[in-house]
């Protein structure tokens, strides 16, 4: 049964804020506690400890690739379903969302196939070689997580769909099945089957399973339209609209790859270079807590993200619909929160750092993991305000189908901020350079989005041409 969502361009937006980024944030935030929480429980076994978080912080990227095709695929077609629905092209979005299925199901058979065949070498491009501890627990890791690739890719590709779709709840529930099973399944494998990072990995990929047979099961059941074998067909034009539309969510991701690779090896390189971490029973510490400050890190941007992200429908349907008003207004919304968000965030990782890593199993660890990891916290996450307001704003506009400025912007902090000052800062300040070229790039990446801003503004309101 089609439903009708004209109520996107007639409701209250801070209500409609509420109605899809809530589900949307809590969906992201369970998403994210896949892997922290897998570091969680490996951190306090004591017979993995830091070895175990270095090799889930070389792993970590490797998700993060298959993480960006699925959102790029749900992402555009989020959005492109959102504004057809807008224009009232039923047609157009179920051709969007059965193309989106076959899309993200060949493309993560192949990433699984790639990982599986070339684990070794895509291991060692993202640190993995910084002892020999380290890079067998990364190779264990590894193979399992791989092997639930496809599952994985296919609930975090739909999960945007399902909430274009009107059931913002219905994702968050899919996704906070696969999370519970997760935190349940964790501490059995790991402590009393003592299956170590197998063990980890097994408990993930049962909860992507469950995550995925539910989004199956709803795409087969989806409201807004009615879908047909025709609409799983190849058609060029809508894929090709579609991808574009979801490019800046990956490339926003996979960028963020690409600087996850320059850190880990800059990490990896000097960190042979400093005196305590150049021994052989410290070398894997950095690694381990540049990893640790990164999740804790994507905790907080999964928030940002939800909160951006569950304006997609609505910003898609009133840019459809002719309602720049009404876009221009919940613009301003979302980057208040945002703000609000980041402040808190803020004070936490200035103020409560060392608990923060307490709960990674600091108590097993020497004196130099909790100092570090105290360092690391507060300055690499200082300009954490900045973070939430650049990502807000790449979202945003990408929902407002202006995916190349989106896409440059993205571009801009990720590959030449991110991963040009994660190079050359090292060279000048060792191992603590790595630390200060998250603060520097999101400081230069805010400078440009103000401007960004600014322009969107005067375009909402009429001044110039969308």
């Amino acid at each position: 049964m089609e439903q009708n969502q004209s109520y996107l361009a007639t409701e209250k937006v801070a209500k409609l804020m509420g109605k899809y980024a809530v589900p949307c944030i809590i969906s992201l935030l369970v998403g994210a506690l896949y892997n922290i929480v897998d570091q969680i429980f490996i951190a306090n076994a004591s017979y993995l400890g830091s070895y175990g978080n270095a090799a889930n912080t070389v792993v970590f990227p490797l998700t993060v690739i298959a993480l960006a095709v699925a959102v790029m695929i749900g992402d555009g077609c989020c959005a492109f379903f959102s504004l057809n629905l807008g224009k009232g092209d039923k047609t157009a979005a179920g051709s969007s969302i059965g193309l989106s299925v076959l899309m993200t199901v060949v493309s993560s058979v192949f990433i699984c196939a790639m990982y599986l065949i070339f684990s070794t070498p895509v291991i060692t491009v993202f640190g993995g070689t910084v002892n020999e501890e380290t890079f067998a627990l990364s190779k264990e890791y590894f193979h399992y997580i791989s092997i639930g690739i496809p599952f994985y890719m296919f609930g975090q590709a739909m999960n945007p769909v399902i909430r274009a779709d009107g059931s913002p709840k219905f994702a968050m529930f899919s996704t906070l099945l696969g999370a519970v099973l997760n935190i349940i399944l964790d501490p059995i494998f790991i402590f009393c089957f003592h299956w170590g990072m197998m063990g980890a990995a097994v408990a993930t990929v049962i909860g992507q399973i469950a995550t995925a047979l539910l989004s199956l099961y709803y795409i087969l059941h989806i409201k807004s339209v009615k879908l047909s074998r025709q609409d799983f067909r190849w058609k060029k034009e809508i894929a090709g609209r579609t991808l574009s539309l979801g490019i800046c969510s990956f490339l926003s991701q996979i960028s963020l790859v690409a600087a996850m690779a320059a850190i880990n090896n800059m990490v990896r390189k000097y960190s042979a270079l400093d005196p305590v971490f150049g021994q052989e029973m410290y070398a894997q510490i950095p690694m381990a807590v540049v990893g640790i400050v990164m999740k804790v890190f994507q905790i907080v941007i999964s928030i940002v993200i939800g909160m951006a992200a569950g304006c997609i429908p609505v910003v898609g349907y009133n840019m459809g619909a002719g309602r720049n008003e009404r876009v221009k207004k919940l613009f301003s919304l979302l980057l208040t929160c945002e703000a609000a968000v980041g402040l808190i965030a803020l004070a936490v990782v200035e103020f409560l750092p060392r608990q923060m890593i307490g709960i990674f199993g600091s108590a097993n660890e020497s004196v130099y993991y909790t100092e570090f990891a105290v360092k690391a916290f507060r300055i690499y996450l200082c300009m954490i305000v900045f973070a939430c307001l650049n990502k807000a704003t790449f979202i945003f506009l990408q929902a407002m189908g202006k995916a190349v400025v989106s896409t440059m912007l993205s571009m801009i902090r990720e590959i030449v901020f991110g991963v040009g000052f994660a190079l050359v800062l090292p060279l000048f300040f060792g191992l603590d350079g790595v630390l200060y070229s998250m603060p520097v790039s999101d400081i230069l990446t805010a400078i440009v989005s103000a401007a960004i801003i600014v322009t969107t503004y005067k375009q909402l309101s009429g001044k110039n041409k969308i």
